[in-house]
């Protein structure tokens, strides 16, 4: 078993689909089927069901976690060869579905330490726990729950998360709105998986009905833009709000207990964080998130 064959079964545990990993791989489909097949015979049992669509069957998804930890392993291995070998004060990996409420935090941790090098990924949730246990990524800061063990995690930020609306819209000038308020508004949010989209389909499901969704998008700076030019309506997390300042927007607080985003820090148990990383921690968990601007 090598070490290239478990890279590759990783990227085909994850798409299933052995055609885009092939791309993804850049080798040729029949040789990423030859290296799967090869790992199955190894092991003793099929990792994928195959019947019509590619699956990863429950032996692959037992295997996969610890493909995962061996090859984060191995790179964390090489990571504290090169910070002892050059004296270094390392660099750190954070990623989150969204930067823009880190750019004070980010800032400021770079005037403290400008020997550090941060890499940013910006990821859904469930690619976050996949890019901890293989030691892909050093932190991750998530606004909806990361359901995987061996993680530890840091409450930074529990916020409510409001309706933000033109300034000329019909409930502009409310002190607050109702959940049953929201029913039959048009919503611009962000794509299915991100944090926003799980809250406001949550919310709906109390309303026992889907939101009403004319603008999907990934660029989360566009949607304040949007709503401000009256196109609809949206739900923007309070710290959001130094945005709304900057625009033609209301913003409501909504009632419902449920309206609201907790913002956490994770980072896995068996992670040796560098100089950097830890450092990075701190700057997180120090915070003053409430008084963010």
């Amino acid at each position: 078993m090598d070490l290239h064959a478990l890279t590759q079964f990783l990227v085909v545990a994850r798409l299933e689909h052995l055609s885009r990993a092939a791309e993804e791989l850049r080798v040729a489909q029949p040789s990423l089927s030859r290296t799967i097949a090869r790992l199955e015979d190894e092991l003793g049992t099929p990792l994928f069901d195959r019947g019509g669509r590619l699956r990863l069957n429950e032996a692959g998804r037992l295997f996969r976690g610890y493909a995962e930890r061996c090859l984060g392993e191995l790179e964390a291995g090489r990571r504290a060869v090169a910070e002892a070998a050059g004296n270094g004060f390392g660099s750190v990996r954070l990623a989150s579905e969204t930067f823009l409420t880190f750019t004070a935090p980010l800032a400021a941790y770079k005037r403290a330490h400008p020997a550090a090098e941060i890499e940013l990924r910006q990821l859904p949730a469930d690619m976050m726990a996949r890019q901890l246990r293989a030691h892909e990524v050093d932190l991750c800061v998530a606004s909806q729950p990361i359901r995987t063990e061996g993680l530890h995690s840091a409450q930074l930020l529990d916020e409510p998360v409001q309706l933000a609306v033109a300034r000329d819209h019909p409930l502009a000038d409310r002190d607050c709105v109702d959940l049953a308020d929201l029913g039959p508004l048009p919503f611009i949010t962000a794509r299915p998986g991100h944090w926003n989209r799980r809250l406001l389909d949550h919310l709906f499901t109390t309303l026992g009905h889907p939101p009403r969704i004319i603008c999907e998008s990934d660029e989360l700076a566009a949607i304040a833009d949007l709503i401000s030019s009256g196109l609809g309506v949206g739900l923007i997390p309070a710290v959001g709000r130094r945005t709304a300042a900057r625009l033609p927007l209301t913003v409501l607080p909504v009632n419902a207990p449920a309206c609201r985003r907790t913002l956490t820090l994770h980072w896995s148990e068996s992670a040796r964080l560098s100089p950097a990383a830890t450092l990075m921690h701190a700057t997180l968990v120090g915070w003053p998130w409430q008084q963010t601007p």
